[in-house]
């Protein structure tokens, strides 16, 4: 059975690793320093032994996005997917911050509570940059770093500037779109046969979720992820894997050599015949990258 908390409409999800996925989404109440009540976050957490792997979503997605990716990598090692503050199914407080800070001081408190050892810290798309932070601020939390298709060098949302009354309400409202949003999936894959009514459902059942469209016109006022600077990422000490999809219609691949060169002890591996979303159109592929690259 689905957990209450979730849309109806995940009863919609026809293929075994969405359904198996989200049958075993969880729920705890985190205490942080955001809000004076805890908030209910939503995770997934499969396997056991060897460091644990923390993976992040990117933007306006959910746990959802691992549905073939956890269970691979699970198979190996103890495996954890979380709701990023603001997104998926986590619940959003009303009257508190959404950024990029508040993400980074959420996730921390999620992982000091149900996790607490370091970690292999995974970020596609958005959830790149929201690795790359949280690595900045608690180095002592991530042992390796992998990131796939990261964002993090160019700064802001795109929707930002459409981010005012009476148009945000009118930019999120395109966003939920379904149309907009198979545009979207589509550019994400770069093989169309994998872009099914299941994919989209993934895609879009946490709009379902209360207080959805507030905060993301919150998230993209701040301004979101500021592009990092090349001596940042020099910063970056933990070894780390660059996986990039070859076809990325979205981000393009420029970025892939840059990170490459600005992070010293980092490693890129083109993923062949892939878009966006390596982790779910190569995950075999991915998850035999990643479990080699464990030490």
């Amino acid at each position: 059975m689905f957990a209450n908390f979730l849309p109806a409409a995940v009863g919609q999800l026809t293929e075994p690793t969405s359904i198996a996925l989200a049958k075993n989404i969880q729920r705890q109440a985190i205490s942080t320093p955001l809000a004076n009540e805890p908030i209910n976050t939503t995770y997934v957490h499969h396997g056991n032994g060897g460091t644990p792997v923390l993976l992040i979503h990117g933007f306006d997605s959910s746990v959802l996005e691992y549905r073939r990716l956890l269970p691979l990598l699970a198979a190996h090692n103890a495996v954890w997917a979380v709701d990023l503050w603001g997104f998926g199914f986590t619940d959003r407080l009303s009257g508190i911050d959404y950024s990029a800070k508040a993400i980074k001081t959420h996730l921390y408190s999620f992982w000091q509570t149900l996790i607490n050892q370091p970690v292999i810290l995974v970020g596609a798309s958005m959830g790149g940059a929201a690795a790359i932070d949280f690595t900045l601020t608690y180095p002592e939390v991530v042992k390796q770093l992998v990131l796939m298709d990261s964002a993090g060098l160019k700064g802001n949302s795109p929707l930002a500037k459409y981010i005012f009354p009476p148009l945000d309400y009118w930019a999120t409202e395109f966003l939920r779109n379904p149309k907009v949003r198979d545009r979207i999936c589509r550019t994400a894959y770069k093989n169309p046969d994998l872009i099914s009514e299941d994919a989209l459902c993934c895609g879009e059942l946490h709009l379902q979720m209360p207080n959805w469209t507030q905060a993301l016109i919150a998230f993209t006022k701040s301004g979101g992820y500021s592009a990092f600077k090349f001596n940042q990422l020099a910063q970056i000490e933990q070894p780390t894997l660059i996986l990039w999809g070859d076809s990325d219609k979205i981000l393009g691949t420029r970025d892939a050599p840059k990170f490459a060169k600005a992070i010293h002890q980092s490693k890129l591996i083109w993923i062949k015949d892939c878009g966006h979303i390596p982790h779910l159109e190569q995950s075999q592929i991915v998850a035999q990258h990643i479990l080699e690259f464990r030490n």
